[in-house]
């Protein structure tokens, strides 16, 4: 706003510059979702190492495929996970202690380790309070190890030291069960001398064998249509922000154990909104190159039931890895985790513009792939849009292809390769997100100017890290935003219009190298 001069003298005014910086999002956010020994359901929860996992869904299971799959992205590359839980008829550990019910934080088996001490061990009663409402509470999770103590908390619903808030915000162990006494419960009592009183039977209080894992996850647990409204499942994804790869992992290791035809359709749909990509596994029933392209369990077939998605891409066959359960014998596992991480690992090298193939993306800790495709099996299913994993001499165990769904020679379509696909959900969602202040700005050539100011810096940002086709900015990129794109009809509708376009780098997919000999010179 203009200074309004009122007296002789120096006025300072900022004038605004008119640049709003675009900063690019994240591209490699993965987000898992399966069964875990702990940890809260139907929640999204970040972790950024294996061990951070562990601490918050319990070690590697073998009921489960989830911990596997989260291992494998992070030995391969990968830096951020979210991860979801979800459970089929697991309950909760409980105990009533002195009239006081407490239960496990979240549902498993896990929560039958837990024990609980209650002390009156307090600090004087204050003005106002109820006598005998204050105690201490002690849990530990003697699985763990880890102890949570919490001093003073008070019977009394209008104290600020309530038990219920109090636990409900502060612990990860336990939350109160039900109604709570008027005064405080009874204390354990007290050890032997030199004995740790949460491991005493007498000092404190073991949690009932009421807790269950519950039974094999199936498909209605992460993608049926009644989910959707409550945010559970697939659609637990809503509360978080970001997401840019998803990672379904088999339901179990069993032979039947596949994702099914409902969940991998809802995911390429849910992902295709969301500007993410389906990291697709193959089946469990494909040996051979015979079961992708013929039959129906092929990747057109009745039994597949997914269509084609720009949004989704598929990778064959399975890993054969050491399994840590199984005295590192050697196991099969689906790929989504470790090519998540290598395409984590390879945008943080190369960019998101380059594809997630080739002889840098090895697979880590693959000792050996379920199938050895030639080169001429290799031709057969490139062509299909499925991704494959090669061994070569020397080079070990790599990702071979890197096409979407969509990307079939004969569907022809301008989605026909990851990198590109990637690199246009990263613009869209970096756009969508830095142009947020143009909002009820007044629609004008002012305007304008700004939003192809700030967006074309971004684009310029990107053709300088050789994100683009061309060798200047006018071959690699444009921006478009003035009166040919927004008419008076559309400011009158409170519209402006911003064309963006760019001109994508395509993976080398071909390489062919062309000899000639040399004639012998003739002297004349």
């Amino acid at each position: 706003m203009p200074v309004q001069p009122t007296y002789p003298g120096v006025y300072i005014e900022e004038i605004p510059s008119g640049v709003r910086t675009i900063t690019g999002v994240a591209t490699s956010i993965t987000a898992f979702i399966g069964r875990a020994l702990r940890g809260p359901v139907d929640d999204p929860v970040r972790v950024q190492s294996f061990a951070e996992f562990i601490r918050s869904f319990g070690t590697l299971w073998r009921d489960s495929t989830l911990g596997y799959a989260v291992s494998h992205f992070f030995l391969n590359g990968g830096a951020d996970a979210l991860i979801i839980r979800v459970h089929n008829g697991a309950t909760a550990a409980s105990v009533t202690i002195g009239g006081l019910g407490l239960i496990a934080a979240n549902p498993g088996l896990w929560g039958e380790a837990l024990r609980v001490r209650i002390d009156h061990n307090t600090r004087p009663v204050l003005p106002g309070e109820g006598a005998d409402t204050l105690f201490n509470l002690t849990v530990r999770d003697t699985g763990t190890g880890a102890t949570e103590t919490f001093l003073n908390v008070s019977t009394e619903g209008g104290n600020k030291r309530f038990v219920t808030s109090v636990l409900t915000q502060e612990s990860r162990l336990v939350r109160v069960n039900g109604a709570v006494p008027t005064t405080r419960p009874a204390a354990n009592g007290n050890p032997p001398a030199g004995i740790d009183p949460m491991v005493n039977d007498a000092s404190s209080t073991a949690f009932g064998n009421n807790g269950d894992d519950g039974s094999a996850i199936t498909d209605s647990q992460i993608s049926a249509a009644a989910l959707e409204t409550p945010k559970q499942g697939l659609w637990a994804l809503e509360k978080a922000d970001l997401f840019n790869l998803l990672c379904i992992p088999p339901l179990t290791h069993a032979p039947d154990g596949d994702v099914g035809a409902q969940t991998r359709s809802t995911a390429a749909a849910y992902c295709k909104k969301r500007r993410a990509l389906y990291v697709v596994d193959p089946l469990n029933a494909w040996d051979e190159v015979g079961d992708i392209t013929t039959g129906a369990n092929s990747l057109d077939g009745a039994n597949w039931g997914m269509a084609r998605s720009e949004n989704a891409a598929l990778y064959f066959p399975r890993l054969r890895m050491p399994d840590p359960l199984l005295e590192g014998r050697l196991a099969d596992f689906a790929p989504c985790g470790a090519i998540a991480g290598i395409m984590a690992r390879t945008d943080s090298a190369r960019g998101v513009w380059k594809a997630p193939a080739g002889l840098e993306a090895s697979l880590t800790g693959v000792v050996e792939l379920t199938a050895k495709l030639t080169d001429g099996e290799n031709g057969q299913l490139n062509p299909i849009a499925v991704n494959c994993l090669r061994a070569f001499p020397v080079f070990g165990r790599v990702v071979w292809g890197s096409r979407t769904l969509i990307g079939a020679d004969m569907l022809a379509s301008e989605w026909k390769y990851v990198p590109v696909r990637r690199l246009a959900l990263f613009i869209e969602e970096s756009l969508y997100r830095g142009t947020q202040w143009v909002v009820f700005e007044p629609n004008d050539d002012r305007l304008w100017a700004q939003i192809r100011l700030n967006l074309g810096a971004f684009m310029q940002n990107l053709f300088r890290q050789g994100a683009f086709q061309g060798t200047a900015p006018r071959d690699a990129y444009f921006v478009k935003c003035d009166s040919e794109t927004t008419t008076q009809n559309d400011i009158n509708l409170g519209i402006v219009n911003i064309v963006v376009g760019f001109a994508p780098l395509k993976p080398a997919e071909f390489v062919i190298i062309k000899l000639q000999q040399m004639a012998g010179q003739i002297a004349a």
